[in-house]
């Protein structure tokens, strides 16, 4: 007998909302990439084209930062960079293959990496939160902005607004994760400040802007954990106390919950205290799929209203997209890295497939 005949054949006692479970079919199948460079831009769209429907993946978190001539500030480019109409193309082509895409740029955090300081601080360092310290960003893990200079938001907010409008996106994830310099001392307005009230502070204010133009934030978890209480530690949670400003922060902002090498259960945390969240591994396919065992579960034993806040996973990559196009290839020039990555990305969407 046919499903639909047999549920009509039946007579079903009433279920409470609360009660019901989701769906056991994991909404969000997402993948993580670095924004391809424009002599890629051949390879993305082939990729694009063939991998995400081939895989199934439904959301694709696209990384630019600095990377595309934006319209508003075009000083601040890293380059080589993307153009607007590569830009507007990368867009089409993800919708045309089934996928949303959600671009992102790293806000307030990672704003250098090694010796190299992104585009923002080095046309602006009067932005700087520790201005004049690190030569050469020695002895620090990534610079940040301000959030307390009076220009900086006219500026990051104006760089959202671009991006999101050549993508014609309505969700944005905006990074905000492992932040460590904040509250600094050498920054005359943030100095002896609470770092909570200050991290809070910026992620309502970047939440509130995208929400007035419809768009909805995506942010990655990290620092409202408490890494002391879980013993998590400081990269994958927080030890200065940011994780205090979670009760402040509005709840449709969207939690992307990174663990690398373990698969902490903290994406259902986040559900219980009311956030959407999804679970995001890299390269280890035994946590990915632990990390799906445990959203699978959650989201059949909880209530529906629980349930549906677990979303599902996001694989992130961080090899950058060629080397993980040319290791999902095959390729024999593909870093390590990129093939344990690839590895991962495989095993998990083979399993996702199965709904």
């Amino acid at each position: 007998m046919r499903r639909r005949q047999f549920l009509q054949s039946v007579t079903l006692a009433p279920v409470s909302p609360a009660a019901a479970s989701a769906s056991p079919r994991i909404p969000l199948r997402g993948l993580h990439l670095a924004a391809p460079r424009p002599a890629d831009m051949e390879l993305a769209q082939r990729f694009f084209e063939e991998v995400l429907p081939k895989e199934g993946v439904n959301t694709l978190f696209l990384e630019f930062n600095y990377g595309f001539r934006n319209r508003r500030f075009p000083k601040i480019v890293d380059e080589p960079a993307l153009s607007p109409e590569q830009v507007r193309s990368l867009a089409r082509t993800v919708r045309n293959a089934g996928a949303k895409l959600i671009p992102q740029i790293n806000l307030l955090g990672h704003q250098s990496w090694a010796k190299t300081t992104f585009a923002l601080l080095r046309t602006h360092p009067e932005f700087d939160e520790s201005p004049g310290l690190y030569p050469e960003n020695e002895g620090i893990y990534c610079r940040s902005y301000c959030p307390r200079h009076p220009n900086v938001h006219e500026v990051v907010l104006g760089l959202v607004d671009d991006l999101c409008e050549l993508c014609d996106a309505h969700d944005f994830h905006a990074g905000l994760d492992e932040v460590f310099l904040l509250a600094e001392e050498a920054c005359p307005r943030c100095r002896g400040a609470n770092k909570a009230e200050l991290f809070g502070g910026e992620v309502r204010l970047i939440h509130d802007h995208l929400a007035g133009r419809g768009t909805t934030l995506w942010m990655w978890a990290d620092r409202f954990l408490d890494g002391a209480a879980t013993g998590i530690g400081k990269w994958e949670a927080s030890l200065d106390n940011t994780h205090m400003a979670l009760p402040s922060i509005p709840k449709d902002v969207i939690m992307c919950d990174w663990h690398y090498e373990a698969a902490h259960p903290t994406a259902i945390w986040f559900a219980l205290h009311g956030f959407r969240t999804a679970s995001c591994p890299w390269r280890k396919a035994s946590v990915a799929l632990r990390q799906l065992d445990q959203i699978r579960a959650a989201r059949r034993d909880a209530t529906s209203v629980v349930a549906d806040r677990l979303l599902g996973m996001i694989q992130t990559t961080w090899v950058g997209f060629t080397q993980f196009a040319k290791a999902y290839s095959g390729e024999k020039d593909a870093s390590p890295q990129a093939r344990e990555t690839a590895a991962c990305f495989r095993e998990l969407f083979k399993d996702l497939r199965r709904g």
